[in-house]
């Protein structure tokens, strides 16, 4: 009896041990994807997937036409455009005093444009510290809603809601009302804080954002897509990968006879599938499913 209670002993302190890491690797998981999208990792690149979980290091980065939306464990949405590259230089999540989340990351755009929004997901009992390097603007974020890009011509911060903390080199400032804007042109010195209008804001907002009928794949999405049904499953093969390395979720499902589907799966919606179809079909040179 005593050998089987240090066994059961032995077996509980390895599951606890084991919470910590899981609860971690679900801090900032793929809410959405517009594809064509990617992630590297360790040295490779996949499509980006929704439901996929990101770490620490993880790159994130999008094709034309393209969106991304990212959730916080806290309840918060990031979003990404097309063209855009993301890196997740830091990222980590443990409990206070009160035994509620602390959510920190450092996330850093290298190109394309961003937005930051709090409880997206609903605003569990948690805290966020977060920094967010947009080119050679660094914005520190707690709780706040806020739209930026690193481009060719300059780089900007846009405060909708909130407060933020931006740093230019040795400059730093505080934004605190809506519609502020930080632009650092290229090859010139930082303008003065400015204003946008509520046009023009939404405007830029519509760069980032998912709409229905898009193309879109989802957490929990239901809708599919069959691009073959094949018994050769080299052929299967050799179309899961071109499909992958274009950025677009592909996935081999076995049917019944032996057979191989090559799917796409986890569509947000019967519009989305269509919207998804019809882009498959112009990137393989208009063969019909």
């Amino acid at each position: 009896m005593a050998e089987w209670l240090r066994v059961v002993s032995l077996l509980a302190a390895v599951l606890l041990c084991a919470v910590p890491a899981v609860a971690g690797a679900r801090t900032l998981t793929v809410e959405g994807v517009i594809s064509p999208a990617w992630v590297e990792r360790a040295g490779k690149r996949e499509p980006l997937k929704a439901g996929m979980a990101l770490a620490g290091s993880d790159r994130v980065i999008t094709g034309e036409r393209a969106r991304v939306m990212l959730r916080m464990s806290e309840g918060s949405a990031i979003k990404l455009g097309e063209n855009a590259a993301l890196h997740v230089a830091a990222l980590a999540e443990k409990a206070r005093a009160d035994n509620s989340p602390l959510v920190s990351a450092s996330l850093e755009v290298a190109k394309g444009v961003f937005r930051f929004t709090t409880g997206v997901f609903g605003n569990p009992r948690a805290e966020r510290d977060l920094t967010v390097k947009l080119g050679t603007v660094t914005a520190g974020v707690r709780g706040t809603d806020l739209w930026g890009r690193s481009v060719t011509s300059d780089d900007l911060v846009c405060l909708l809601e909130g407060r933020i903390t931006v740093r230019h080199e040795k400059q730093e400032m505080v934004m605190n009302e809506p519609l502020q804007t930080f632009i650092v042109p290229r090859n010139d010195k930082p303008k003065p804080l400015g204003k946008v209008s509520q046009k023009q804001s939404d405007e830029w907002a519509q760069e980032t954002e998912f709409g229905e009928g898009q193309g879109a794949t989802r957490a929990g999405g239901t809708q599919r897509i069959e691009l073959m049904r094949t018994l050769d499953l080299n052929a299967a093969r050799a179309l899961e990968t071109r499909l992958k390395d274009a950025g677009y979720p592909a996935v081999i499902d076995p049917v019944t006879g032996g057979q191989h589907a090559v799917c796409v799966l986890g569509i947000a919606s019967a519009k989305d599938r269509d919207a998804l179809l019809a882009r498959l079909k112009t990137l393989l040179s208009g063969s019909t499913p």
